[in-house]
């Protein structure tokens, strides 16, 4: 949810996305790309695919003008949206959900039921760090903002998924064979990643992340074992949770990246020295990347991520979540 670096972020100047409305994937699949700037809370990516009976939507963003865009779509296409697929529970992948409902109330969504614990835990500590930093602020549009993120929590099962995706397997949804892939304890409790093998484009949702991994909720070991699990599947094209699409050799380039960074957290060196690596590797994925920003994420999840005390990576790795491991 990157819902801990909402306080830092907020010190920032905002900045406007750039990024085109629907970028076109495959056939019948389009990109509608999500926003991770400085200065404000991200959208992560969505994309829509035409069937037979509709659209099917995975992830719907956190806010209204990233939803805005998927509802756009629908109507330019004149299809409504028979499903929504939430990669994992937050705030700027379901956020989008209860718009969504409202426009389309026959609408099915699948996800883990993650956000079930999430509820009672991460977020409901999220809520109260919003309340507090509504009370200390001075300024209506950072407070509008974090009153914003509190309505999204407050839409409670409008969140929720109608359709629980328990174990991995082929579902028929719009009069389309999906398959849906359920990730335990990997970015979080549960991470759904989609493959169309129509097209062969897989929607990796936050397994992939840009312009650095995301850890606020993550097991960094069993996350880095689900992007083995992505490698075994035959994709032409890979769609991250945040950034652009991936061709295989680049896939390959972020799975090293990752795991160099990993290790060179698990050593004594210096976090620059962790953030160097990182930048080097990735390189030739963070050509549009702020620098400043991307040395800002790094070093934050070093600190308080890869190098946290074991006791709270133990938590994250080894919850017991009800979910089956892909």
């Amino acid at each position: 949810m990157k819902a801990l670096l909402f306080a830092c972020m907020s010190a920032l100047a905002a900045a406007p996305s750039d990024a085109a409305d629907t970028v076109t994937i495959a056939a019948g699949v389009n990109l509608i790309p999500g926003t991770f700037v400085p200065g404000r809370q991200p959208d992560g990516n969505s994309v829509v695919f035409r069937t037979a009976e509709g659209l099917v939507v995975f992830d719907t963003g956190r806010h209204t003008e990233h939803t805005q865009k998927i509802l756009d779509y629908a109507k330019d296409a004149g299809l409504p949206i028979k499903a929504v697929i939430n990669s994992h529970w937050h705030l700027d992948h379901v956020g989008g959900n209860p718009r969504i409902r409202e426009a389309y109330p026959d609408v099915r969504v699948y996800a883990s039921m993650a956000i079930a614990g999430a509820m009672g835990g991460f977020l409901a500590n999220y809520r109260k760090q919003l309340v507090e930093a509504i009370a200390q602020t001075k300024g209506e549009k950072t407070a509008q903002s974090y009153r914003d993120e509190i309505a999204i929590i407050d839409a409670g099962h409008a969140l929720y998924p109608d359709e629980v995706v328990a174990k991995s397997g082929t579902r028929r949804i719009a009069g389309r064979d999906f398959e849906l892939h359920l990730q335990a304890r990997a970015v979080t409790e549960g991470d759904v990643w989609l493959y169309d093998p129509a097209t062969r484009t897989l929607v990796a949702g936050d397994l992939v992340t840009l312009p650095v991994p995301l850890f606020d909720t993550a097991c960094p070991a069993r996350w880095q074992s689900a992007l083995a699990d992505l490698d075994r599947v035959q994709f032409k094209t890979l769609v991250p949770g945040h950034g652009a699409p991936m061709q295989r050799t680049q896939f390959a380039v972020y799975r090293h990246a990752y795991a160099n960074l990993l290790a060179c957290a698990a050593t004594d060196k210096d976090k620059n020295a962790c953030i160097d690596g990182w930048l080097a590797d990735a390189k030739p994925l963070l050509a549009d990347a702020d620098t400043a920003f991307v040395r800002m994420l790094a070093g934050y999840y070093i600190d308080n991520s890869l190098r946290a005390p074991k006791a709270k990576i133990d938590q994250l790795c080894n919850a017991d979540t009800g979910q089956t491991k892909h």
